[in-house]
């Protein structure tokens, strides 16, 4: 063999080695952190999971002790299997977490919904957001396996975060039910991604009116001139809370990719580029989260399927910095993640789940180095 075929076989072996190491870092993270998650959170005895690790960080509300996790948890942990089982088709993630959360399933008027504790231990309040997050996952998981029940509860959460919508403050979405204090980006923007992806599913006009409805409200009330979201608008005098988190920017962002990919117009792509811009800036930059795992995981999921349209891996690049330091600096040694005040929740936990798969993905298609 000659020099320069010498040189250029090291250069190939060296590149598949760094390749192949890279393929299956995040998959080796996602399964340590799966195993850590159920070895610490799950309760063998009530068959629940634990909200917090430290009993003293449970919380009471109305008088009673609330040990175990909130829907909201579960909402984390149902997007992660569904990441989880696109990687690993052989295994069953998604269904026993549903029959978990089928204890939150509440039947009352006028639609049924899922509350945000367990029905039988005490009944709590609906959220409408929970409800789209539940949504979005069950047709995210129809668009894979096309099983008509994954349809019927995607549909299901649709007609119950829909009992939120009215025409005050020219309308949009609440954020729970019985309350009319504020309507949030939280429970508009993936209301509007439910019913985008029920018309992908259905080809039901109605679908895409109503989120073209309130995509086009959203925007008007709660987008700020930076092209990121705010938090909510209140109904008392239309004033606008101005934090401003991921997973906000992350359900527009999106929504603009899922309009451009159903209609074809092109100042969706654009604008879901300029949100993305201002995003990587704003929650990036520092190489370090600004908000907790999930709400990152929500602003993932755009960057993801934004790929599909804009081949810049700058975004999951980005993201990726923030990953690697928090992997490096917050993980504990029983393999969870910590912060200012001890072991993150199981909120965090499912979220980064979430970001460790979607990951294990990525770094099968995309060159991450």
């Amino acid at each position: 063999m000659n020099k320069k075929l010498l040189i250029v076989a090291l250069f190939l072996a060296a590149f598949s080695n760094l390749v192949s190491a890279q393929n299956g870092f995040y998959r080796k993270e996602m399964r340590s952190l799966d195993a850590a998650i159920q070895k610490n959170f799950y309760d063998k005895t009530s068959g629940y999971y634990f909200v917090v690790l430290d009993p003293a960080q449970r919380e009471n509300k109305n008088g009673y002790l609330r040990e175990y996790s909130y829907l909201w948890s579960f909402c984390a942990m149902y997007q992660a299997a569904n990441e989880i089982e696109k990687l690993e088709p052989k295994v069953n993630r998604m269904a026993p977490l549903l029959k978990i959360m089928n204890a939150y399933y509440s039947p009352a008027p006028p639609k049924p919904g899922y509350t945000d504790y367990i029905m039988k231990l005490k009944p709590g309040e609906r959220y409408y957001d929970d409800n789209e997050w539940i949504g979005i996952t069950a047709l995210d998981a129809y668009a894979r396996k096309h099983q008509k029940a994954d349809l019927a509860l995607g549909k299901a959460m649709y007609a119950f975060i829909m009992t939120g919508y009215d025409q005050v403050l020219g309308g949009g979405i609440y954020w729970k039910e019985g309350s009319t204090e504020s309507k949030n980006t939280c429970s508009n923007g993936p209301g509007v991604l439910v019913a985008l992806q029920l018309y992908q599913a259905t080809k039901n006009r109605a679908y895409l009116d109503t989120a073209l409805k309130i995509f086009n409200w959203t925007n008007a009330k709660l987008q700020a001139p930076s092209k990121l979201y705010y938090d909510n608008i209140r109904v008392k005098d239309g004033s606008i809370s101005k934090p401003i988190l991921s997973y906000n920017t992350g359900t527009m962002l999106e929504s603009n990719v899922y309009l451009y990919e159903i209609t074809g117009n092109k100042k969706y792509l654009a604008d879901a580029n300029e949100i993305a811009d201002a995003s990587l800036t704003y929650f990036y930059g520092g190489n370090k989260f600004r908000d907790d795992y999930w709400f990152n995981a929500v602003l993932l999921r755009a960057y993801q399927h934004l790929l599909k349209y804009n081949k810049d891996t700058k975004y999951i690049l980005g993201f990726k910095k923030c990953l690697d330091n928090t992997l490096k600096a917050d993980k504990n040694e029983k393999g969870l993640f910590t912060g200012r005040d001890g072991v993150k929740n199981l909120v965090d936990h499912g979220g980064m789940l979430e970001i460790l798969a979607r990951y294990a993905w990525l770094e099968k298609h995309y060159h991450l180095n």
